[in-house]
């Protein structure tokens, strides 16, 4: 199906339906019986935009969830919501937790319920734009978050940015999401393949030797090839050789012919750029192959529940970024106040899926606040002043230039099952990546944002 063609069709009601509001709010200047929404417009002297104010007359806001419940990033999805809930249940009864990070908070965003809506995106680009149209249509969404695709963040920022509705992607690794596709309504917290390729490479290069050769597994789409690109420059910089890229597609099942390319290649380091299901199927598969009695796994943007999925025997000794690791707990407080409340409520450890999915929810909550409205060019304002906030994992703020998150993210090293303390004690944190220093300059990926009206 021609995305641009759905998309463009999923616009022309929104388009139709702002004519209307144009010419009636224009007709019925002056005239005491306006309605709510035009009366909320002229009192604050803005016009109408997305779906400010209709949005937000009610005693409640709508957030759209656009997370992947099917396919080969599925788990991830699914935790993802998980995060989301915790947040909108702690914003709504104003807890401690939350105005660690919010101080301004207090019950609600502004006063105002937050309302979540969810929908499977299948990690399909069309099939989330369709989700995410329904809900700024139907439900006034004033914000759309949630994605582990860049191929799907970057479709949703793109019709969000048209439709003046703020998006928020929760996982994204590819450089374009604030590179070159970055949106003036859109901001990505999580960390992504530049800074994670960054930060990895001089402890790889430090830990297993300068002089290794690496054979790469890449999906086929926006992260894979980006994530590649990134790795090779940082890896090559430290005296690695890369000596073979294997390009997959998106969910594929079997990698025999990648593997034995692999084996033939004479590389002593398997680079796992495959993410979700794709990454635990491929590692199974090498190891069926004996590729790994002899070759050393690294993983530049793990993908979570990856451990569990391919077990700690495998894990022990791979090298990997993640957005977050659970025991972090022991030198953050604020992170030990996510890992208790969603231990207490889902009886198990959260991984970095749910982390962004939750810290993503409560930063729009403080630049709401910060804002004063929900206005959402005045939303955006209030990310762009780089205010920083603390996180989970230390400080945590937005560059106005690109709309990028700056935050901190762990490098980890898996255990052996003997020095596991516990069942979801998989890896040890070998340092914490400074967030800003990791970050490229502004303007090297070439993100060019645009207007906020």
């Amino acid at each position: 199906m021609d995305d641009k063609k759905t998309l463009s069709d999923a616009l022309k009601g929104r388009v139709g339906r702002r004519s209307v509001l144009k010419a009636g709010a224009a007709g019925a200047a002056g005239s005491m019986f306006l309605p709510g929404a035009a009366r909320v417009a002229m009192a604050e002297d803005k016009k109408p935009i997305g779906n400010w104010p209709a949005g937000v007359e009610g005693d409640s806001v709508f957030i759209g969830l656009t997370v992947d419940l099917t396919g080969p990033y599925s788990a991830q999805g699914a935790e993802q919501q998980r995060g989301y809930e915790l947040a909108a249940e702690q914003l709504n009864a104003g807890s401690d937790e939350i105005k660690k990070i919010s101080p301004l908070t207090k019950k609600g965003v502004l006063g105002k319920t937050v309302k979540l809506g969810v929908a499977d995106a299948e990690t399909k680009p069309n099939t989330a734009v369709q989700a995410a149209t329904r809900f700024m249509h139907d439900n006034k969404a004033m914000v759309i978050t949630g994605s582990t695709s860049s191929a799907v963040a970057i479709a949703l920022q793109k019709v969000c940015d048209r439709e003046r509705t703020i998006y928020l992607p929760a996982i994204s690794g590819s450089n374009e999401t604030t590179g070159v596709d970055c949106q003036r309504y859109g901001f990505r917290l999580c960390y992504y393949a530049y800074p994670a390729c960054k930060a990895i490479a001089p402890v790889l290069a430090k830990n297993l030797g300068k002089d290794r050769k690496a054979a790469y597994l890449v999906p086929d789409y926006t992260y894979g090839h980006t994530t590649y690109d990134s790795m090779k420059e940082f890896t090559e910089k430290e005296g690695w050789t890369t000596v073979t890229e294997q390009v997959h597609p998106l969910g594929a099942k079997d990698y025999s012919s990648f593997l034995i390319n692999i084996a033939n290649s004479n590389a002593d380091t398997l680079v796992v750029i495959a993410y979700g299901a794709d990454a635990a199927n491929a590692i199974k598969q090498a190891k069926q192959f004996g590729l790994l009695d002899k070759m050393q796994i690294v993983i530049p943007y793990m993908s979570a529940f990856l451990e569990k999925e391919i077990g700690a025997e495998v894990m022990q000794g791979v090298y990997a970024a993640s957005g977050f690791w659970w025991t972090l707990e022991d030198k953050y407080p604020i992170a030990k106040d996510f890992v208790s409340a969603y231990e207490k409520k889902h009886n198990a450890k959260p991984r970095d899926s749910a982390y962004i999915a939750y810290l993503t929810l409560t930063l729009w909550a403080d630049a709401v606040e910060r804002a004063g409205t929900f206005y959402p060019p005045d939303v955006i304002k209030a990310y762009e002043a780089g205010v920083v906030r603390q996180g989970p994992v230390g400080d945590v703020t937005f560059r106005a230039g690109d709309h990028q998150g700056v935050i901190n993210f762990p490098i980890v090293r898996g255990k052996k099952p003997a020095d596991m303390k516990n069942p979801d004690d998989y890896f040890e944190v070998v340092s914490v990546i400074d967030g800003k220093t990791a970050l490229p300059d502004l303007g090297v990926l070439g993100c060019k944002l645009g207007a906020y009206v």
